[in-house]
């Protein structure tokens, strides 16, 4: 399947007019496909190779494993695997250094939405110095930089498929985001077997982000029938899976589902940007530490609700990728979806509000309603940054968001 992207910079038109759409990476789709490293990486034409990824995957030995397989061609490597759920801007910089040390000609990131964000970071700053905080924004990266091949080893991000590097400047308590076509890994390796392992809440988070990923593409004014066409795949692949891969990740058929559905829903929302979710839940992870998937499932039904009344016929086609016993079309009300989106959320044993995200995350500090009052109007206002909050289905200002932060606590 050979397919690579770019993002589309539509404006808040609702109306279909001309749109353009590409795609040019390789993409592997198999169990057992991480044994083509070798051969890919080869294709590539580098001789040393910076391998980012995470702890967890050099403790189960995965690390080592694609070490192998490179020496094995004549391909040198060495590897970062210091990376937190939301990756700063210190550990950047402290991953560029060891990749400009080791010399590498090309980048293979491993993992979930984190050693991707890094990896796209580092490859552009090995490339051109300074500070990743210097690329912020679109049209910044002065051009190509280091090739990458990515790995997924969670199915939520779709980062192997996307044009975004997301990072933490905790100097601002702010989530920036580089956005270039730059920043595309040359290849992305799909492998169900990769996926197995990973915990119930991280599957469960990362399922409920990928599906977020379509929703919000789909319902976004820049929305173009390609685009559509991937978000209506992606929430019938997940929608038809998450359960069953939340309750037993050893189902292969359910994780290769999760794969390709994470993997449709990042090509479309890199093609029709995403909406309120994502724009709020930036500062909500930048401000508590959350974990992406979790922020976004927590602002979801509220959100929603809000959107409700722009609702044009896509609530009924969203809703029907995850209700078990469907309403007919004729009986049904936007809202029918929210309570359904809750029932999800429930079934996962994803936290039901912020405060119950915080409380629950590992180490999560016991925060009062008050304090997070209070850090309320600087997330709406970081929120209104966000590119996303131009697309959303429904026109938002800053009191909206402020309300909607309260809404979901």
């Amino acid at each position: 399947m050979g397919v690579a992207m770019t993002c589309l910079g539509r404006e808040e038109e609702n109306h279909m007019s001309e749109f353009t759409f590409s795609i040019p990476q390789s993409i592997l789709v198999g169990e057992g496909s991480l044994e083509k490293i070798g051969s890919t990486a080869q294709k590539l034409g580098g001789t040393k190779a910076f391998l980012i990824s995470g702890k967890s995957l050099l403790k189960s030995g995965v690390v080592e494993h694609v070490q192998e397989i490179l020496k094995g061609v004549s391909i040198a490597s060495d590897y970062f695997v210091d990376i937190e759920p939301n990756p700063s801007v210190a550990t950047v910089e402290k991953a560029t250094a060891k990749c400009k040390d080791f010399g590498a000609d090309f980048i293979i990131a491993m993992g979930g939405g984190s050693p991707m964000d890094v990896a796209k970071a580092v490859a552009v700053v090995a490339k051109y110095g300074g500070s990743i905080t210097e690329y912020e924004g679109g049209g910044k990266v002065p051009g190509e930089v280091l090739p990458m091949i990515a790995i997924p080893t969670t199915a939520g991000t779709g980062s192997e498929v996307t044009a975004f590097s997301v990072i933490t400047d905790h100097k601002r308590d702010y989530k920036l985001t580089v956005v270039s076509n730059e920043l595309l890994p040359k290849v992305a390796i799909l492998d169900p077997n990769l996926i197995t392992t990973v915990p119930k809440s991280v599957a469960a988070a990362c399922g409920i982000d990928a599906f977020i990923h379509a929703m919000e593409a789909y319902l976004s004014k820049a929305a173009n029938p390609f685009s559509e066409m991937m978000s209506r795949e992606a929430m019938r692949l997940l929608g038809e899976s998450i359960r069953a891969y939340v309750a037993n990740r050893e189902d292969r058929e359910a994780a290769k589902n999760m794969l390709l559905g994470s993997l449709f829903a990042g090509i479309a929302f890199s093609n029709a940007r995403l909406g309120n979710i994502h724009a709020m839940s930036h500062p909500l992870s930048a401000h508590f530490d959350l974990a992406h998937g979790v922020a976004n499932a927590v602002l979801m039904p509220t959100i929603l609700a809000f959107n409700s009344t722009k609702d044009q016929g896509k609530y009924y086609d969203i809703y029907a990728t995850i209700a078990l016993d469907k309403l007919e079309k004729e009986q049904f009300t936007s809202m029918d979806l929210v309570k359904e989106v809750e029932h999800l959320l429930r079934e996962l044993e994803i936290p039901g509000g912020i405060l119950e995200a915080i409380h629950s995350k590992s180490g999560g500090e016991r925060v009062s309603a008050e304090e997070v009052k209070v850090l309320i109007p600087a997330m709406a206002q970081d929120a209104m940054k966000s590119g996303n909050i131009l697309v959303n289905p429904r026109e938002t200002i800053l009191e909206d968001v402020k309300q909607l932060y309260l809404q979901a606590m």
